[in-house]
């Protein structure tokens, strides 16, 4: 057995031992329920800087777009199944296996973009978005739909997309002049 297989067994170990828990871990790996935190995101940014998210929000939803994309691209070119499917020994919790290939995981690519795409922007915001980015996508292997690795390439695939953006708006865009207007 493979360590990212210990690693996955140990994590997924745990599920179906608290209702409570799987209930947490299915709502986390719920895509549609990340649309609350963003609400949030936007209302907060919008008080720090309103110019800032006129330029930023779309560049971080394309963005997001587009990591989602390649993402599904790499699962169809890694073609690695799901452990819910390829291990039967494992725990289910409820349907929530997803599609057919687990490489990379898309749930961890997506929360990383954000996370330090917001990250480059905002330094301290990183306190609040990793821990969540990670409980996302420890969720993702608590369920069985990924392995460790799956969310692990999924994180660095995101992160560096999402920094790699961020670096460039900084460095290229209006909002270079925006941050000097309002420190002045």
């Amino acid at each position: 057995m493979s360590w990212d297989e210990s690693f996955f067994r140990a994590i997924n170990g745990l599920a179906g031992q608290s209702a409570w828990l799987d209930q947490v871990a299915l709502a986390l790996s719920n895509s549609s329920l990340l649309w609350a935190p963003c609400i949030l995101l936007v209302c907060y940014w919008l008080w720090l800087s309103w110019r800032e998210v006129v330029l930023g929000a779309p560049v971080l939803a394309a963005t997001i777009g587009i990591a989602d994309a390649f993402g599904a691209s790499l699962k169809r070119l890694a073609e690695r199944p799901r452990p819910c499917m390829s291990l039967l020994d494992i725990q289910h919790v409820e349907a929530a296996c997803g599609k057919v290939f687990s490489f990379p995981s898309n749930h961890a690519i997506n929360t990383a973009v954000a996370a330090a795409f917001l990250q480059v922007l905002y330094p301290r915001s990183g306190w609040v978005s990793w821990p969540l980015v990670g409980v996302i996508g420890l969720s993702r292997i608590y369920i069985g739909a990924h392995y460790v690795t799956d969310v692990l390439g999924g994180w660095v695939v995101g992160g560096s997309l999402g920094a790699g953006v961020a670096w460039l708006l900084l460095r290229y865009s209006p909002i270079r002049s925006l941050r000097g207007q309002s420190s002045a």
